[in-house]
């Protein structure tokens, strides 16, 4: 089932799609997490977006942990980093992958990766909607976009096997992770992880589809990538790591996990700019799909 949310001025009413294409009233929040903020608050928020965006989010995140379970998407991503910030370097490194026929050594992800699911959390409040103009930050040179599959807990979830896990989610989303990638390289270098370079916008389908028309094909899905109206990639979630099962189990051990908080898979490989080399400019109208959910549109600004 097909779920948003409509802002009338005076209240937040979630709709379902109907067989005919029609939006019917009445839909259950429970999908989301049910209430969870004030309501006040939230109605407010949602006038912000709404006067933004002509358009609110499905629901309001209450946290925001973000995965990185595709090793593609790792590979290719420093790959483009280099390319762009270390073009020396970058030469070389291809030199050695031709030799080889491998990926640079340096260019796949840390031993972690490959013995549990790995995240950051974010700034689950600077979430807007698909339709919302994003400006390049005063402090970056280097917008970038990250095409990504969200999901919703509709249930508490605490030391979860992964099956129990899989059943608590409630709905799925597409979601871009805006991130300032010259930024970022300086932040990761701490050993914190990244701040300013990511936590400045996060976005949201408008669209929210339940998780029983997702999980049987949760290996199928397929997207694309569209700058100006030309698709400069497409995008598939086969080759995940980690299950979806497994990811939340991971996460729950020995912290409770809350219904409403959102977790995404991390980019979908081809899914961001720093993979492909199509970074974002002023002026630029940005295209983000996966087929069976949604997407996500922004015009992009200077400030």
């Amino acid at each position: 089932m097909k779920l948003r949310r409509v802002y009338s001025g005076d209240r937040l009413e979630l709709q379902s799609l109907q067989s005919d294409g029609s939006w019917a009233s009445g839909a259950d929040a429970g999908v989301f997490g049910g209430a969870v903020f004030d309501p006040a608050w939230e109605l407010e928020r949602a006038r912000g977006h709404h006067d933004a965006a002509g358009h609110v989010l499905p629901f309001q995140p209450t946290s925001f942990r973000d995965f990185m379970l595709y090793e593609q998407h790792a590979v290719d991503a420093a790959r483009g980093l280099v390319r762009r910030f270390h073009p020396g370097q970058s030469r070389a490194a291809e030199g050695i992958e031709r030799l080889t026929g491998k990926p640079f050594p340096l260019f796949k992800p840390k031993a972690l990766f490959y013995r549990q699911p790995i995240y950051y959390m974010s700034n689950h409040l600077s979430f807007v909607p698909s339709g919302t103009t994003v400006a390049v930050p005063s402090y970056s040179t280097a917008l970038d976009y990250e095409l990504e599959l969200g999901f919703v807990l509709r249930a508490p979830l605490f030391n979860a096997a992964p099956a129990e896990a899989l059943d608590a989610i409630g709905a799925f989303v597409v979601v871009n992770d805006f991130s300032a990638r010259d930024v970022q390289r300086a932040e990761m270098a701490t050993g914190l992880g990244p701040q300013k370079a990511k936590h400045f916008a996060s976005s949201m389908s408008v669209q929210a589809v339940t998780a029983d028309e997702i999980l049987p094909r949760i290996d199928d899905l397929t997207g694309f990538v569209a700058i100006n109206g030309d698709a400069v990639s497409a995008v598939s979630s086969r080759g995940m790591r980690w299950s979806l099962g497994e990811l939340l189990a991971h996460a729950s051990r020995d912290e409770h996990l809350y219904a409403g908080e959102l977790f995404a898979t991390g980019t979908l490989p081809g899914g961001s700019g720093m993979e492909t080399g199509h970074w974002l400019r002023p002026g630029d109208q940005l295209t983000l799909a996966i087929d069976q959910i949604g997407e996500i549109s922004h015009p992009i600004s200077s400030r």
